[in-house]
């Protein structure tokens, strides 16, 4: 089983989600960390992003939200940003923190 690493910003801006939401995101997680590959409409491959950066999909009756995550290392799952969307398209401020929070996490390593 894969360990789930979270970005620091991204646990307080998940506790902001609706329970539901968060519940979903739980189960989605812990799908991943047990290696299961999650496909659309839950799982959207977001090369715009980086290499191998997927975003979990969740939606609710107070809308749409979005975690980023890269699932392709040996032992973890990073999960660096998450967002409630309101466009149709991944504004692009959302895509440029993903991409810096992402560098953070892999320096790091």
């Amino acid at each position: 089983m894969k360990d789930a690493v979270f970005h620091p910003s991204l646990q307080k801006i998940i506790r902001e989600f609706p329970q539901e939401v968060r519940k979903a995101l739980g189960k989605a997680i812990f799908e991943l960390q047990m290696g299961i590959q999650l496909t659309s409409p839950l799982s959207k491959p977001m090369p715009s992003v980086g290499k191998g950066v997927s975003e979990l999909r969740i939606k609710d009756s107070s809308g749409a939200y979005r975690v980023f995550y890269l699932s392709k290392l040996e032992a973890e799952i990073l999960l660096f940003h998450a967002f409630k969307k309101k466009t149709q398209q991944t504004p692009k401020k959302e895509i440029e923190l993903g991409q810096k929070r992402l560098k953070e996490m892999l320096y790091e390593r």
